[in-house]
């Protein structure tokens, strides 16, 4: 195979892998708490045909190599964890992160995962628990016998009792930070899993050390934007494009030798 049509060819396969990921953006801009992806590229092993600085006489040297790329791929992509917009929802249990950290979630098999996610719910027991019905960490229990739940910026949890029984602090809502966010590793329902890239967690009060403040009756929206993602989809198309036509370029150049020499 001549080594141009195989360098076009990776990039088709690159160009097709970005389209994925804006396809996926495109598809969660209303997830509450999603962070938007970036496919990362890196260009391939080059050829070698000639060294720069070689010596090209006794006394002379080439200052320029001849180095043939062989093409690119997607490395990586990666998560962009900038804040999203807040959205009023005015519902108690709507929690959102205003700055960095993760409401830690515990899963079916015990196991922690981290997520923006502060839609919470009420179980039958009166936990806080996700939409999937996973248990906030640390729990929080709200009383049968609450009539008002109020979450402060710190994340203490206090209840007002029905019948005049006054004001009661239930629990502390926690956050947890990564060195490295981008290193978590998504696994869908809007969780995280930690993983050697991210670091471990350091679980701080919220508004301390760096972690975000809480902020009630909110949600924290999607951080895609529509419009970066479409300029970024048609950027995407015009270079698959351009591939496409190097490949026919290529096949017409090839046929014109088998059919001329």
């Amino acid at each position: 195979m001549d080594a141009s049509l195989w360098i076009a060819k990776t990039g088709l396969d690159a160009q097709q892998r970005r389209m994925g990921v804006i396809s996926n953006n495109l598809a969660n801009v209303n997830t509450t708490g999603f962070k938007r992806d970036r496919a990362v590229f890196e260009d391939l092993l080059y050829q070698n045909v000639r060294q720069a600085g070689g010596q090209t006489g006794a006394n002379t040297q080439a200052p320029s190599g001849l180095m043939l790329g062989t093409g690119t791929r997607v490395l990586a992509n990666e998560k962009i964890h900038a804040q999203g917009n807040m959205v009023n929802t005015e519902n108690a249990l709507d929690i959102a992160v205003d700055g960095p950290g993760f409401f830690q979630i515990t899963q079916a098999d015990g196991t922690l995962a981290y997520s923006r996610d502060g839609g919470f719910k009420l179980s039958a027991t009166g936990q806080l628990v996700t939409a999937n019905g996973d248990l906030l960490q640390p729990a929080i229990v709200i009383p049968a016998n609450a009539s008002s739940v109020t979450v402060g910026r710190d994340g203490i949890v206090t209840v007002e009792l029905v019948a005049g029984g006054g004001q009661q602090q239930i629990g502390q809502i926690t956050l947890a930070r990564f060195v490295n966010a981008s290193g978590l590793q998504p696994i869908g329902q809007n969780l995280y899993k930690q993983t050697a890239a991210s670091g471990p967690p350091q679980v701080l009060v919220p508004g301390v050390q760096g972690a975000g403040f809480l902020r009630q009756g909110m949600l924290e929206a999607s951080n895609v934007s529509v419009v970066e993602e479409m300029v970024n989809m048609i950027e995407t198309q015009r270079a698959y494009e351009v591939n496409s036509k190097s490949i026919s370029a290529v096949d017409g150049m090839l046929r014109f030798i088998n059919q001329n020499l």
